[in-house]
């Protein structure tokens, strides 16, 4: 077992949270105009009320040659310090267009090595298996 514990501490002050993670049932394509960016069968579904559902495509399953790594970096008090990259084929418009919690809360470690992107910046296209 990992002795390194590291539990969210917007769980330990809200602990009604209610964050889901399930399996998504189907094919996620990311494109940014004809570029595929990502595409898997292995994504996971993450709801989190009030937010619109979030897909996490696996790191496995993302083109890295694609995108850049930038500097912004986030806080979620649920899920810990978000990454991000730009999509390099979407231009200005994909700038910070995906992130990923590399070392997420305890809580959240099924998002770990998985990348969720911003659809209003590429193209996130879901098909139901």
């Amino acid at each position: 077992m990992d002795q390194t514990a590291n539990p969210s501490p917007g769980f330990q002050r809200n602990p009604d949270k209610v964050i889901t993670i399930e399996p998504y049932s189907g094919t996620v394509t990311v494109r940014a105009g004809d570029t595929v960016i990502a595409s898997s069968r292995r994504a996971k579904v993450l709801t989190e009320s009030p937010y619109p559902r979030v897909l996490y495509i696996p790191f496995e399953d993302i083109d890295f040659d694609q995108l850049r790594k930038t500097d912004l970096s986030t806080y979620c008090p649920f899920k810990g310090d978000a990454s991000y990259w730009s999509v390099l084929p979407a231009a200005e418009a994909g700038k910070d267009a995906m992130w990923a919690y590399e070392q997420p809360f305890d809580e959240m470690i099924e998002i770990r090595d998985h990348g969720a992107f911003y659809p209003n910046k590429v193209t996130v296209e879901a098909k139901p298996a």
